[in-house]
């Protein structure tokens, strides 16, 4: 083999995407890896100017022509590329002129980032989520002690008192006390282990579905877009049908009052494979995307709407969505958030494969 196989050998089989453009900025070569990361080959990426799936700012490509002149490598981070099929990727890349024969070539090596975004931003929604639970739990041990003992004294004062008129009082004291030890209870979400068994998650959303309908007399139209390859998973189904309709009420109530022309829940399942969750990767993962057309959750409480006692709305308890959450990482899963105008997206990811030794 000669050298220029080996090289050759060595770049195909590299994780990092390469890609070596001439002076005109056409294609030369392309390793698979570039290939899959920009879902083409060179062949079909020669046919079409370097703007269509590099970039289109014209600075970048200025850039790319300034290098080219000068021989001086640089690197960009977290940059903007489109794929041949027009998705948007996040990545970094680093320029290096190559002189040839002739000609200045450009090495152009490039690492996605979304994923690697994705992973941090996971494990710091699952870190805080965390943080927050062990806080209401030092809080809830806090609150519910004094609370006890002050129902326990309104209660012995109420027997002391003669006066049946006095009892108002004593009443409104044991029944404050419930009120708030409930809402703690709340706060602290499924106190009791998953009942693992084996369920159909296309039962727990119909079974959603129709708790839905009920509660709105029809009002909202439900879209469904099943993926029925999916497997039954191990799972509570009692608490993923709270979980599930928690994050529907929420898309319920933001659609109240808006100016939405036909409110509308889509419900989307999906079987990814090869998905990390936090720092856990799983070869199976189901994904749930339950999308309503409400105006959307505002940027201020984005970042913040897990948390207890975070809502977007003035009556709201902000219980629903932390205590999804919660429910969805007992089952080792996560929710995710997006949102804009007219559009937000709750994802749930569970993994297929747990096993009931391994919940938490």
């Amino acid at each position: 083999m000669s050298k220029s196989d080996i090289h050759k050998l060595i770049l195909d089989n590299l994780a990092t995407s390469v890609v070596m453009l001439n002076g005109t900025l056409t294609i030369e070569y392309m390793n698979p890896a570039a290939e899959m990361l920009l879902e083409a080959s060179s062949r079909q990426l020669n046919k079409k100017p370097i703007s269509a799936w590099f970039s289109a700012d014209g600075a970048e490509l200025e850039t790319l022509h300034a290098a080219l002149e000068s021989g001086h490598p640089y690197t960009r981070r977290e940059a903007r590329l489109v794929t041949h099929n027009g998705h948007e990727l996040t990545v970094d890349y680093s320029v290096n002129p190559v002189p040839g024969v002739g000609e200045t070539l450009l090495l152009i090596e490039i690492e996605a980032r979304d994923r690697l975004m994705r992973i941090e931003r996971e494990e710091e929604l699952l870190s805080r989520h965390a943080t927050a639970r062990t806080l209401v739990r030092g809080l809830a041990h806090e609150i519910k002690n004094p609370l006890g003992g002050i129902r326990g004294a309104a209660q012995l004062l109420q027997r002391e008192l003669d006066n049946i008129e006095l009892h108002e009082y004593t009443h409104v004291i044991i029944e404050e006390a419930d009120r708030l030890r409930n809402l703690v209870d709340r706060l602290l979400g499924p106190r009791k282990l998953p009942k693992i068994e084996d369920v159909n998650i296309h039962a727990i959303l119909e079974r959603v579905c129709s708790l839905v309908t009920a509660e709105t007399a029809g009002a909202i139209r439900l879209v469904r877009d099943y993926d029925p390859s999916i497997p039954e998973l191990k799972a509570d189904a009692e608490q993923l049908i709270q979980a599930v309709l928690n994050i529907m009420r929420n898309s319920m109530q933001a659609m109240q009052g808006a100016e939405t022309v036909t409110p509308q829940i889509k419900i989307r399942t999906r079987a990814l494979r090869q998905i990390t969750l936090g720092a856990e990767k799983h070869r199976l993962v189901c994904c749930i995307d339950i999308v309503d057309n409400g105006p959307g959750i505002p940027d201020e409480i984005l970042n913040k709407i897990f948390y207890p006692m975070v809502s977007g709305r003035a009556q709201g308890s902000g219980l629903g969505l932390s205590i999804a959450q919660s429910i969805i990482n007992q089952h080792h899963g996560l929710i995710e958030c997006r949102t804009e105008p007219g559009e937000t997206c709750f994802q749930l990811f569970i993994p297929l494969e747990l096993k009931y030794e391994s919940v938490r």
